[in-house]
């Protein structure tokens, strides 16, 4: 096993990562305890719960609902076609910089 420092660790973690994800033995040492660096397998389920608090269920349920809203809206007209709203917010950013640029001088 390949043992490091944080400071080591840190200064080139990209490489540390692929070596470790190629199947090394990659320790990072900080106080008495060694921290293993490994590939871990993400299950979309797992992914959802942990990071939205939702099951496999609600999150179902949620992009159907999602789905049913932005069809009903697509019908009705209420919906931004996406070269406008790029144009929109292409010129928000001009306006925003020459506003940037006035403040500064």
């Amino acid at each position: 096993m390949k043992t490091l420092t944080v400071t080591a660790a840190r200064q080139k973690l990209g490489y540390w990562l692929k070596r470790a994800e190629s199947g090394e033995e990659i320790g990072v040492i900080f106080g008495a305890s060694v921290f293993a660096l490994r590939k871990v397998p993400i299950q979309a389920a797992d992914y959802l719960e942990t990071e939205y608090g939702l099951t496999k269920e609600e999150a179902e349920r949620a992009a159907k609902q999602i789905r049913a809203e932005s069809t009903r809206d697509y019908k009705r007209g209420n919906y931004v076609p996406l070269d406008e709203l790029t144009a929109t917010l292409a010129a928000r950013r001009k306006t925003h910089r020459r506003g940037r640029a006035r403040r500064a001088a």
